[in-house]
């Protein structure tokens, strides 16, 4: 219980403080509900004994204060206050419901930011070991489940635990008797919630991995469609994603059908002793007549206290289902933050700089990039993916990084973009470490990847990505585009710059996407470019092409290459070769590959 408390107030993100006002709420709704009921009782021994007017000292007081003469006004007026009561209390209940179902809500949109904002920002290392499918559906599904599967159960809970609190202390003033007797016969649902806790918690789990299983399904078949329908594999998909859903759909049952056990359960004990009570008095020969006030407000909180216990006994059921949730969005959260703590800690320059850590990186500002003996291993490796590199690369320069696959090349890049932060070395920016302001640094980068991403919009808006549309500067576009030799392309689409491009791109070819994430960087003003394998997946003409683009490029903008195509790099001032995370050799193009040719 206690973990279940510490789980949920640390992932909650909103105020404790409105919580307890929806329970100071709660308790207001179960005293009226209490009081209304417990009004039922005197009214109709009233109605039904007039007389009473005469025989009661209190009542006849009343009588008189309101100036009443007949025993009908007042019974008449008792009529229209208990009426305006209920009135009152519907109208309230509804207000706080539509507060409830409107607070539950926003809590759950509130935590979809709060989770894409900590994915976001969580170290590069966090996705390189999570499933993409399990992001998703903590994002998409398990946000839903906190707000609507644990947050607004447990506020149900809470106010149906006060109803069941003020219906027993209003039967309790009316029979304590009656109220052992109901004590005894719920104690074998209690008995029976107890004993299946366990199980509804793996069900619960088993409807989890089932759900996320088919997320990775669905993510995989169509993210791959087109090997999917060349390879013929749709069956094997279809195979996978039919086992999971009778998985799905074997704990989804177990787990549904239990819910409603508590229910029927309080459904049958309290017409068991509606009806019971009834006829023993009628077999012992009482008074029936006598026992009809008090009988009609059991009657009536019991007519109440039904759902309310029903409800208690479900949402407790749904609550120990769901701890999987509460068990994996802190998982989630405190690991991010763990690895927050990480990053910094691994900063091993930062304590040396940390008067500059204000320090802001301009375009034009700079005169060389230095790697100072950069280190760098991975987490759960034995060893280095990048030992002791030290270069430099002046302004306007361009160099490439050559090698074998897994000598390190995209490693040193990725820690060049800031994605991986060294554990030894630096990466300084003249003489000032990058880690001073990762930020700033990275707003001179324009990354260039192999596949790049492009979303399912215009291509405008996939060359200003991350723009709003009242903030493109469409004469930056327009030089973006020429320098990137898309403009002859735009020209010739119907629709110009406002071409959807389709899901990833599928509506241009190779070489139009590449050059499309050519002229995003230099939209974005970038005068770093890194291009990482830019070319290898493009046909000799087109790869021809958009080189012809980045060799245009050549002394304006520094730029950082990986490659595998030789013939890509004849431009660079200088490469460097790779090997088991090192720099073997270093020099021009003729130095490096016309010498080994030669030799």
């Amino acid at each position: 219980m206690q973990n279940f408390i510490n789980r949920f107030f640390f992932i909650l993100p909103a105020s404790p403080k409105q919580l307890v006002i929806l329970v100071i709420l709660f308790v207001v709704m179960s005293v009226l509900e209490a009081f209304g009921i417990g009004m039922i009782g005197p009214f109709l021994n009233l109605a039904s004994h007039p007389n009473l007017v005469n025989e009661s000292e209190f009542v006849a007081s009343i009588y008189a204060g309101l100036n009443l003469t007949e025993a009908s006004h007042g019974i008449a007026l008792l009529g229209l206050f208990i009426i305006a009561l209920f009135a009152i209390k519907s109208f309230l209940n509804w207000q706080i419901k539509t507060y409830v179902f409107g607070f539950c809500l926003k809590v759950r949109g509130k935590l979809c930011e709060k989770l894409i904002q900590e994915y976001l920002s969580v170290p590069y290392t966090f996705h390189l070991s999570k499933d993409s499918a399990a992001v998703i559906q903590c994002i998409i599904i398990y946000t839903q489940a906190f707000a609507l599967d644990i947050l607004m159960p447990i506020l149900n809970s809470a106010a149906n635990l006060m109803i069941i609190i003020a219906l027993s202390g209003l039967l309790l003033m009316t029979s304590q008797l009656v109220v052992i007797v109901l004590i005894f016969l719920f104690l074998p649902l209690i008995l029976i919630l107890n004993a299946f806790k366990d199980k509804i918690k793996y069900w619960g789990k088993r409807v989890s991995y089932a759900d996320e299983s088919i997320i990775r399904i669905v993510n995989h078949s169509l993210g791959g469609i087109k090997e999917t329908k060349v390879i013929g594999c749709s069956g094997f998909f279809e195979e996978q994603l039919s086992e999971q859903s009778r998985e799905y759909i074997e704990a989804g049952t177990f787990l549904l059908s239990f819910q409603v056990v508590p229910r029927i359960l309080v459904e049958a004990i309290l017409i068991l002793f509606l009806v019971g009570i009834t006829s023993t008095m009628i077999l012992l020969g009482q008074d029936i007549d006598g026992f009809i006030p008090a009988l009609s407000i059991f009657a009536l909180s019991s007519i109440r206290l039904l759902p309310a216990i029903s409800n208690l006994s479900k949402d407790v059921s749904k609550l120990r289902s769901m701890t999987y949730v509460l068990e994996r969005l802190s998982h989630d959260l405190r690991e991010i933050e763990t690895l927050k703590n990480s990053e910094v800690s691994n900063r091993t320059v930062v304590t040396k700089i940390s008067q500059l850590a204000d320090h802001k990186f301009k375009n034009k500002d700079f005169g060389q990039i230095i790697f100072d003996g950069v280190t760098y291993q991975y987490p759960g490796s034995e060893s280095p993916a990048i030992s002791d590199v030290f270069l430099s690369i002046r302004k306007g320069e361009s160099i490439a990084f050559i090698g074998q696959s897994g000598a390190g090349k995209t490693t040193l890049v990725d820690i060049m973009l800031g994605l991986l932060i060294p554990q030894g070395g630096d990466i300084k920016i003249d003489d000032i470490s990058i880690y001073n302001n990762l930020r700033s640094w990275q707003n001179m980068i324009g990354y260039i990847p192999q596949s790049i991403f492009l979303m399912a919009d215009t291509i405008e808006r996939n060359i200003a990505f991350g723009v709003a549309d009242d903030l493109i500067d469409h004469k930056r576009l327009q030089q973006a585009l020429e320098m990137a030799q898309l403009m002859d392309l735009v020209k010739e689409l119907p629709d110009g710059i406002n071409t959807m491009v389709g899901e990833r791109g599928v509506r241009l070819s190779g070489g139009q996407r590449q050059r499309i994430g050519i002229a995003r960087a230099l939209y974005h003003e970038r005068d770093i470019l890194v291009l990482d394998e830019a070319t290898s997946a493009l046909d000799n003409e087109t790869e021809s092409l958009v080189t012809e683009s980045i060799k245009s490029l050549s002394g304006i903008k520094t730029m950082i290459m990986i490659a595998h195509r030789l013939t890509t790099i004849q431009h660079c001032d200088r490469l460097y070769v790779m090997e088991k995370g090192r720099i073997v050799r270093s020099g021009t193009y003729n130095e490096i590959v016309l010498g080994n040719i030669q030799s």
